[in-house]
C-alpha cells in the first residue's frame, strides 16, 4: 500500500496534527509512505500562465505550459499512485491553511482529476482512502465557525474521493488533554476497521 503524507502544519515539533499523522500512518500496516511537507517546502499559487496551459491539450502546449504544469503533474501523479492519503488539516481561521489550498488548486485539474460530462462533473480520482488530522484551538468540527471540514469533503468528493475521514482533536484550547484523548481513540477505531 502506498501512503501520501501532505503536511501543512507551519509549526514542527508542537503540531497536533504532525502528531496524529505519525499516529494514524504507524496504524496503516506495512506501507510505503511518500511525504509532501507543503508547510516547510511552500507550493507557488496559480497564476495565469498555468490556467491558459491546463486547457491546452498536450500537442499545443509551449515548453512555457509544460514547465507551468510540471508541478501539478507531479503532485497529481503522487495522488494517483497513493492507495491512502493522510493529510494535516490544522485551523487557520476558521479554515484550512493556505498551503493545502494551493496543494488543491495544482491537483484540481479538468480532465485529469475530474471532468464534465452531460449529467454533471464527475471526479477520476476514486478508490482513495482519505484521513484528515484536524486539529483547532477553538473551532469545533461541523460548528458553524468551521469552514474546513465541509469544504475538504466537498472538494474531495467532487475529485471522485468519497471515502473520508476526519481524526478531530478540535477545540484544544478548552481541553487539549479530553480532545487529544477522543482522537486518540479515533486513531484506534480506524486501525481496528
Amino acid at each position: 500500500m502506498t501512503v501520501l503524507r501532505i503536511e501543512t502544519s507551519v509549526n514542527r515539533e508542537n503540531s497536533v496534527t504532525r502528531k496524529l499523522m505519525d499516529r494514524i500512518i504507524s496504524t496503516l500496516g506495512d506501507s510505503e509512505v511518500v511525504t509532501r511537507d507543503i508547510a516547510s517546502d511552500p507550493l507557488p499559487l496559480i497564476d495565469s500562465t498555468w490556467a491558459s496551459a491546463r486547457v491546452k491539450s498536450e500537442d499545443e502546449r509551449s515548453a512555457l505550459d509544460d514547465e507551468a504544469l510540471a508541478l501539478s503533474n507531479a503532485l497529481i501523479a503522487e495522488v494517483q499512485a497513493a492507495d491512502t492519503i493522510v493529510i494535516g488539516a490544522p485551523i487557520y481561521n476558521f479554515t484550512i491553511p493556505a498551503s493545502l489550498k494551493a496543494w488543491i488548486d495544482l491537483i484540481a485539474r479538468v480532465g485529469v482529476t475530474f471532468r464534465y460530462t452531460e449529467n454533471g462533473p464527475e471526479g477520476l480520482l476514486e478508490n482513495k482512502r482519505v484521513i484528515v488530522a484536524f486539529a483547532s484551538g477553538g473551532t469545533g468540527i461541523d460548528s458553524t465557525a468551521d469552514f474546513a471540514s465541509g469544504y475538504l469533503r466537498f472538494v474531495l468528493g467532487f475529485l471522485g474521493i468519497t471515502d473520508v475521514t476526519f481524526v478531530a482533536a478540535d477545540q484544544l484550547a478548552v481541553d487539549a488533554e479530553s480532545t487529544i484523548a477522543r482522537a486518540n481513540a479515533q486513531i484506534d477505531a480506524l486501525s481496528a476497521a
